[in-house]
């Protein structure tokens, strides 16, 4: 697959002009479009601006409210609950997390659970907002069953991601974004689009067995990292986005890809913490630079790869990408471009 080349600003101001082409404000589609180019600089390119053809598809079938009014309603000093109205998922997950971080602010600690939402892209890029304002945070979504419960053949759980960031004051966050499955479907989809075979371990086709067929793993299921580890933290997402939310969860959940019409009624949670409540912030990062010291400084099994934190890959490559430029599909930014139309003179 062939790839452009793009700068942060244009990328960003292209998939704006695209959202808002599609139906949504302005004022709502450029929260949309950070989130989505912070994945692509992240290198999750697979959450990143090739959705907005994705997102906008189901917005002309009706699928998708691109001018949805979400509304956050405070319901204890630290808790809001967020009705997305059948949104654009990362408008929601913005405006969900904007909620944990005004009660965070107030009194400590915040949570906001969001209902009635679509995909909101990956984790990290509200992770990293958060911890710019100084915010840990606790993230976590439920998603479209792709997964068997541990010991099942038939899919009954999301591929549901849960995230953690810590802050670093004047520094780079620590950040893990962790999706249930050893790969997400989206890669499976795009192995079957590019022709090649899966590695081993990935999924199952629908009778339960092993597969590097994209094809048999699609119509069957993906598998969960550790076994019934990852089986059990993929139920406890959905029962804290889905269920507690008041959103659809398990098999209530519909598929966006096969009933693109379909209100999904996806569930986030966002828990956030004040860390300038804990600790003095210079103290803090001091604590946390020796932290990181300690796990940086392990001797590596193999010197020519060094122990690393959660993030840091993705943090070479954004910074790589702000200096060289984004790379995008070539036919993802074409269909931005047609999208958009003319840009404005």
């Amino acid at each position: 697959m062939t790839d452009a080349v793009i700068a942060e600003d244009a990328l960003l101001l292209l998939a704006t002009r695209a959202l808002v082409a599609g139906g949504m404000s302005a004022e709502d589609a450029r929260p949309v479009a950070r989130v989505l180019v912070l994945a692509d600089l992240f290198g999750l390119r697979t959450h990143g601006v090739s959705r907005v053809a994705q997102y906008l598809g189901r917005v002309r079938v009706g699928g998708i409210d691109p001018r949805a009014a979400v509304r956050a309603t405070r319901v204890a000093p630290g808790l809001s609950m967020v009705d997305g109205a059948n949104g654009i998922g990362p408008l929601v997950g913005v405006r969900t997390l904007e909620a944990a971080m005004e009660s965070a602010r107030e009194v400590g600690i915040g949570a906001a659970f969001a209902r009635a939402s679509n995909h909101f892209g990956p984790i990290m890029p509200y992770s990293l907002i958060a911890a710019e304002r100084g915010f840990a945070s606790i993230i976590g979504t439920n998603a479209t069953t792709t997964i068997a419960p541990w010991g099942g053949r038939d899919t009954r759980l999301g591929n549901n991601p849960l995230g953690i960031g810590v802050p670093v004051l004047g520094g780079q966050p620590v950040i893990l974004d962790l999706a249930m499955s050893v790969a997400a479907r989206a890669k499976i989809r795009r192995a079957l689009k590019d022709g090649t075979a899966l590695p081993e371990g990935w999924a199952a086709d629908a009778d339960g067995r092993p597969t590097t067929d994209p094809a048999a793993a699609l119509a069957g299921f993906l598998l969960p990292f550790g076994g019934h580890k990852g089986y059990g933290l993929a139920l406890m997402v959905d029962l804290l986005s889905g269920l507690l939310s008041g959103a659809a969860y398990l098999t209530h959940v519909r598929a966006w890809d096969k009933e693109p019409e379909a209100r999904q009624d996806l569930g986030h949670f966002f828990i956030l913490i004040d860390t300038k409540r804990l600790a003095e912030p210079g103290a803090l990062a001091a604590r946390m630079e020796d932290f990181r010291h300690i796990i940086r400084s392990t001797p590596a099994a193999d010197p020519a790869r060094p122990v690393r934190l959660p993030g840091d890959a993705e943090f070479e490559e954004m910074a790589r990408q702000r200096r060289d430029g984004v790379s995008v599909a070539a036919e993802d930014l074409a269909a931005m471009e047609a999208l958009a139309g003319p840009a404005p003179a």
